[in-house]
C-alpha cells in the first residue's frame, strides 16, 4: 500500500544551510520587497532608446583561459529582450581598467556600470547604486554570502561580484612520483618535506611562492589565514604585525625560502609566470586558481590540487577573490541598470557568466547547476570553498593603497635577512596614512 507513495527528498547539510541563509535574508529584508518591487526590474524598461555604458575588463591568453568573451553573447541576448535599451559595451585592458574607470569619474564621464577590483571609494563618495535599489530580494539573496559581505560599506552592499575565484594548491603527480612524494602534503611541515624531495631530483623550483608584485598580496594573505592571521583584526581593522602573521613569514623565510625551496627570486615571482614555469615542469607545486584547469589539460600536465594546508595540519580557510560590477547613479539610469544586472545575474545567463573554467560563479544557484553538471565537476572542490572564503578588506577605501604596499615589500620579508616584523610593522604605517588620506580627500 506504500509503494506508491511520491518519494521525499531529505535535505543534505549544504542543502539545509543554504536554506536557512535564503530565509535568514529574506526574513531581514521583507520590509524592502514593496519598495524594489515597485522598481519594476525584470521587465522592459519604460524609456525609449536609452544606451547603458558598460565599461569591462580584456584579458590576454597567457594562461589559455578565454576570458570576457560571455560579453558578445550576454549583450545581443539582453537587448533582445530589452527593446527600449542598448548596451554600449567598451573593453579595456584589465590592467587598466582601474586607473581607466577613476580617470573617467574624476573627469565627470562615469559609464553606467563598470567592471573593476575598487568599489569602495565611489560608494563613500554616495556614486553608486546599491543593491537594493537595483535587484529584487530573491536575486540578493542568491549571492553567495562571503562574496556580499565583502562587497558591502557601511551596510550597504555596492559592490556586485564578478569572476569568483579561489585558490588551491595544485602540484605535478609525475615530480612527486619521481621523488617519491604520496599526495598532496596536509600541514607545513609535509608541505617542506615535499619540497625538499622535489628539490632532491632536480625541480628547479619546489614550491611556486609568488610574491612578485602582480598578486603578492593574494599569496601573502593565504600564508597568513593558514597560519591563523590576516590583514584584519576583529574589529575589520587593520592589524598586520601580529605574532601569528610574523611567525607565518618568518616560517616562510627560515624554512622555505633559504633552503632554496621556493626557487632562486620568489620576490620577483608573478603569477602569470608562476603558471607558465608550471605547465613546463619547472615549478612543483604553487597556489593556483581554477583558470590553471584548462591551460594544464591542453599541456597534458599530471596534475592534481588540493586545500591549501594550514599549519600545524587540515584545510586552512580559503582566499576568495573577486572582481566587482558597480552601478554608477551619474545618468540616473536606475532602473535600466537593474534590468542587466537581473538579467546577469538569472538562470542560464548566469552559468554563462561563470565563464565555463575560468572562473567560479557567485550564486547559490548557479554553484548548484554547475556543480550538478557533468562538463563542470572539475570545479566542485573550487566552489565548495566559496562560501567559506576569506577576503582581503576591499571594502576600505584605502585598500588599494595598502595593497600596493604589500606587493612592493612583502617579498623582502621572506628573503634572505629579511625582517617579518619590521615589514608588516610598515604595513600598518601605511594603513593609519592611508586611512587618514582617504578621510581628508
Amino acid at each position: 500500500m506504500w509503494q506508491n507513495l511520491p518519494q521525499v527528498h531529505v535535505l543534505n547539510e549544504q542543502e539545509v544551510a543554504r536554506a536557512v541563509r535564503r530565509r535568514q535574508f529574506l526574513l531581514q529584508t521583507a520590509g524592502l520587497a514593496g519598495t524594489t518591487a515597485a522598481f519594476g526590474l525584470t521587465g522592459c524598461s519604460s524609456r525609449e532608446d536609452v544606451q547603458l555604458d558598460l565599461l569591462v575588463a580584456s584579458y590576454d591568453k597567457s594562461v589559455g583561459a578565454s576570458l570576457g568573451g560571455q560579453w558578445d553573447s550576454i549583450v545581443p541576448a539582453f537587448e533582445k529582450q530589452h527593446p527600449g535599451i542598448r548596451i554600449n559595451l567598451e573593453r579595456v585592458p584589465y590592467n587598466k581598467i582601474d586607473k581607466t574607470l577613476a580617470q573617467r569619474v574624476e573627469e565627470g564621464r562615469a559609464p553606467d556600470i563598470a567592471q573593476s577590483n575598487v568599489f569602495a571609494p565611489y560608494a563613500e563618495d554616495d556614486r553608486l547604486y546599491d543593491l537594493t535599489q537595483l535587484l529584487d530580494i530573491a536575486t540578493q539573496a542568491d549571492f553567495i554570502r562571503a562574496f556580499t559581505d565583502a562587497g558591502t560599506v557601511d551596510n550597504a552592499t555596492y559592490g556586485t561580484p564578478f569572476r569568483a575565484s579561489t585558490p588551491r594548491l595544485f602540484y605535478n603527480k609525475e615530480l612527486f612520483r619521481r621523488a617519491r612524494v604520496s599526495g598532496a602534503p596536509t600541514s607545513w611541515d609535509e608541505l617542506r618535506e615535499a619540497a625538499q624531495a622535489l628539490k632532491a631530483i632536480g625541480v628547479k623550483t619546489p614550491y611556486g611562492l609568488q610574491f612578485g608584485p602582480e598578486a603578492a598580496d593574494d599569496e601573502a594573505l593565504s600564508w597568513l589565514l593558514a597560519a591563523g592571521g590576516g590583514y584584519t583584526g576583529e574589529l575589520a581593522e587593520y592589524d598586520f604585525a601580529t605574532s601569528d602573521n610574523i611567525g607565518a613569514l618568518s616560517w616562510l623565510r627560515d624554512e622555505l625560502v633559504a633552503d632554496g625551496l621556493a626557487g632562486a627570486a620568489p620576490a620577483e615571482l608573478n603569477r602569470t609566470a608562476a603558471y607558465a614555469q608550471f605547465l613546463q615542469g619547472e615549478i612543483g607545486m604553487l597556489l593556483a586558481h581554477p583558470v590553471l584547469l584548462g591551460a594544464a589539460d591542453r599541456a597534458k600536465l599530471p596534475y592534481a590540487h588540493a586545500p591549501f594546508p594550514k599549519k600545524d595540519g587540515g584545510a586552512a580557510a580559503p582566499l576568495g577573490i573577486s572582481d566587482w560590477l558597480m552601478a554608477f547613479r551619474r545618468n540616473g539610469h536606475r532602473k535600466e541598470c537593474g534590468a542587466f544586472l537581473s538579467f546577469l545575474y538569472s538562470g542560464k545567463s548566469a552559468l554563462t557568466r561563470s565563464g565555463g573554467r575560468s572562473m567560479l560563479p557567485v550564486t547559490y544557484s548557479a554553484s548548484d547547476a554547475a556543480t550538478g553538471n557533468p562538463a563542470e565537476q572539475p570545479l566542485s572542490p573550487f566552489i565548495e570553498q566559496l562560501s567559506n572564503a576569506h577576503f582581503a578588506p576591499v571594502n576600505m577605501r584605502s585598500w588599494p593603497a595598502v595593497r600596493g604596499a604589500i606587493r612592493t615589500d612583502v617579498g623582502q620579508a621572506v628573503m634572505k635577512g629579511g625582517d617579518p616584523e619590521s615589514v608588516l610593522a610598515s604595513f600598518d604605517e601605511s594603513a593609519v596614512k592611508a586611512d587618514m588620506e582617504a578621510a581628508t580627500g
